[in-house]
This record gives structure tokens, C-alpha cells and sequence, in this order.
């Protein structure tokens, strides 16, 4: 376990260095171990960082006050000495990765993001209004294994398929990151996530970095929503589409994950 002791956060660092750093950050149905199955390949090429966002997996440490998962990020790679990187996100990692290159623009050499949630999500659609629904009822009358029960359902699965053999393993990692999440955090009702003002979906036009934007097409539709509208809100992004996959496409499909990183950071480099 290691520890930023400026931050907090939780973090793994592994590869030769020298190169711009590789930083990994979860999606917020996980936490840093999502990335086991990139881990060893990319660390053989490159410098890289993953991290657990304040709340999740080992970043345990409740915040005094206000805090925003952008800062954590940008403050715990200025403590490793990180002043160069290609942020790689998934879901509200996503967002993170944006809001971070929003906020700390000489820090960012690229963005590939994965399914992206958080703060690119822009509105409330009805699918995605049936998991926040099922999620909060269950969470309302205390029950932590129907809400991670929604969360598999909804997120690894999609809604528009039924759960089978082929994604067990995904389902149990998920299941527990996602029950480490709402245990840790069972207490934080009073902590305010402050975001980005104006919010990230309204400045995509100022990042001036290589992006990648990548969905499953049997994700959530506001995900798709999201994608398509950050695809075209950054200059130049390019977008992409796995028709059989879901909302976690470097578990789903993790070999064709790793080609995809190895080929972009082939490209950006």
C-alpha cells in the first residue's frame, strides 16, 4: 500500500521513467484495481500511475472540507513529480481526466476517455434515471448489497442485456470495489465535491490536447450522450465505438483495451 503523504490518495507507480507518465483513473464502480488487467504490459514501456480518487479503494482520508477529486489528482502527481502525462479515464475517471486538463492544462499531453460520466454527463436522461432511482432506493431503507446489486446490473451488464458466465469475474471485482466505496463513504453525507465553474461540458472547446473517446454500445444512453457530445466539443477528438461491450470495456474486453492504449500512446507520442 502506498500512500501520498501530501494528498491522501492511494496510489501504485510503476516503469521506467524518463518518458511523459501514464496516469490511470478509475471509474467511480471501481477503484485502482480496474487496471490489473493493462497493468503489467504497460508498465513494461512506460511510466505509470495509477490511482484511487478520495473515497475509493485506499484513499481513505475524509476531507476537512470541500474537496474536488481534480485537485487530489492534479496535487498527488505534483508530490510524485509528475509534470507531464497521458490522463487514461474511465466513467467519473473521465470526467476527472477533463476537469483536470481544464484546470492544469501544461500537465496534459493527451485524454483517453472511456465511457465518459462524472461531470461530462449533461443531463438526466430516463434510463439513467431508473439506476439512480433503484440505487437510492436501495441505499435509503440500508440495504449496501441491493445497491451494489443495481450497480453490476446497470454498469457491467447494461441494461440492455441479462448477466451470464462470460462476465463473472467482472461482476465479483466490481462487486467489491463498489462495496468498498459505499462502506468508506457511508458517512460522507456532509462533505461537499466541489467542481469546475463553468462546468467542464461548457469549456471542451478549450482543450488543445490528442483525444480519444471510446463507448460501448450497450452502455447506458446518456453515456453515449455524453461521448458524443465530447467528441465533438474537443478539437480534433477522435471517437470510437465497441458495438458488444458495456460501460467497463478494459474489463470487458481487456486485450483489446490494451491494443487500443498501446496504439494510442503510439500515435500521441
Amino acid at each position: 500500500m502506498t500512500i501520498c503523504a501530501d494528498t491522501g490518495i492511494g496510489y501504485d507507480r510503476s516503469g521506467p521513467y524518463g518518458g511523459t507518465t501514464v496516469v490511470l483513473v478509475h471509474a467511480g464502480v471501481a477503484d485502482r484495481r480496474m487496471w490489473e488487467p493493462q497493468w503489467t504490459a504497460l508498465t513494461r514501456r512506460h511510466d505509470v500511475v495509477r490511482l484511487d480518487l478520495r473515497g475509493f479503494g485506499e484513499s481513505v482520508c475524509r476531507p476537512e472540507g470541500p474537496f474536488a477529486h481534480h485537485e487530489d489528482v492534479a496535487q498527488t502527481l505534483s508530490s510524485l513529480g509528475v509534470d507531464r502525462a497521458h490522463l487514461v479515464g474511465c466513467s467519473l475517471g473521465a470526467g476527472v481526466a477533463v476537469d483536470v486538463a481544464l484546470a492544469r492544462p501544461q500537465l496534459v499531453a493527451s485524454l483517453l476517455l472511456a465511457a465518459p460520466g462524472g461531470s461530462l454527463i449533461a443531463a438526466m436522461t430516463p434510463e439513467l434515471r431508473r439506476f439512480v432511482d433503484a440505487e437510492n432506493e436501495a441505499m435509503g431503507r440500508g440495504d449496501v448489497d441491493a445497491a451494489v446489486a443495481a450497480n453490476l446490473d446497470w454498469w457491467v451488464d447494461g441494461p440492455h442485456r441479462a448477466a451470464d458466465e462470460q462476465r463473472s469475474e467482472v461482476r465479483a471485482l466490481v462487486a467489491v470495489m463498489q462495496r468498498r466505496a459505499f462502506e468508506l463513504t457511508a458517512d460522507w453525507d456532509a462533505v461537499e465535491e466541489v467542481e469546475l465553474a463553468p462546468p467542464a461540458v461548457d469549456r471542451l472547446g478549450e482543450l488543445d490536447v490528442p483525444a480519444l473517446v471510446l463507448t460501448g454500445g450497450l452502455d447506458l444512453d446518456a453515456i453515449g450522450i455524453a461521448a458524443d457530445a465530447v467528441a465533438a466539443g474537443i478539437p480534433g477528438a477522435r471517437r470510437e465505438v465497441w458495438q458488444d461491450t458495456a460501460h467497463l470495456p478494459s474489463l470487458e474486453s481487456p486485450e483489446d483495451f490494451r491494443a487500443l492504449l498501446d496504439g494510442w500512446l503510439a500515435d500521441v507520442r
